[in-house]
């Protein structure tokens, strides 16, 4: 899952929205300088990876991209699957996706004391460029795409990963509903969180 999603699942807490938020950027021992429930969200953002990258439908989502993108197919799934999350919000929150967002943007500014130095460095762009609402349009997509062949090592072939997505919508849609139905589940059934 990418951004949006880590988010969403993080249900109300701000302290586990600010741990699943930073989750990839603490490794191994180092969770243990972090508070308790700032901890607790980055197991969690551990386990949505886990979880995701196990899951027969995300196997099934990576099989249309993989001839072009091998082992970053998964980041391509994550970044379709936030799409299909915003482009179907009302299915899960009755907040209006521009409102919940923007709420969300303050409460992690309220954690950037505690970011990694990796997050600090790219975080205020992150809100400067509003990068959540990008997801639900295929010019924001392609964005994304770009930025994220810019700060990671994720080929850029953005062009077409948004062609396979237009192509392949509906079966893609299908099998992030099905998913993110399992993805809840668990975080409510595991974490306790109300989603």
């Amino acid at each position: 899952m990418n951004f949006l999603a880590h988010i969403y699942l993080s249900g109300d807490s701000k302290e586990i929205l600010i741990g699943n938020f930073i989750g990839d950027y603490v490794k191994g021992k180092k969770i243990t300088g972090y508070p308790e429930e700032v901890k607790r969200g980055i197991m969690l953002h551990r386990k949505i990876d886990s979880f995701t990258d196990s899951h027969i439908l995300t196997r099934s989502s990576k099989k249309i991209i993989s001839e072009k993108y091998g082992l970053y197919a998964g980041i391509v799934v994550d970044i379709y699957y936030d799409h299909f999350l915003s482009a179907n919000w009302h299915l899960y929150s009755e907040i209006p996706l521009r409102e919940y967002i923007h709420d969300r943007y303050r409460l992690l500014d309220s954690g950037f004391s505690i970011f990694p130095a990796g997050v600090k460095s790219w975080f205020p762009y992150f809100i400067k460029s509003n990068w959540l609402e990008t997801y639900i349009h295929f010019n924001g997509l392609n964005m994304v795409f770009k930025r994220m062949s810019y700060r990671t090592s994720l080929p850029d072939h953005s062009e077409y990963a948004v062609s396979q997505l237009k192509e392949n919508y509906d079966f893609l849609k299908e099998n992030f509903i099905e998913f993110f139905t399992d993805m809840r589940e668990m975080v409510q059934k595991d974490y306790n969180i109300i989603l």
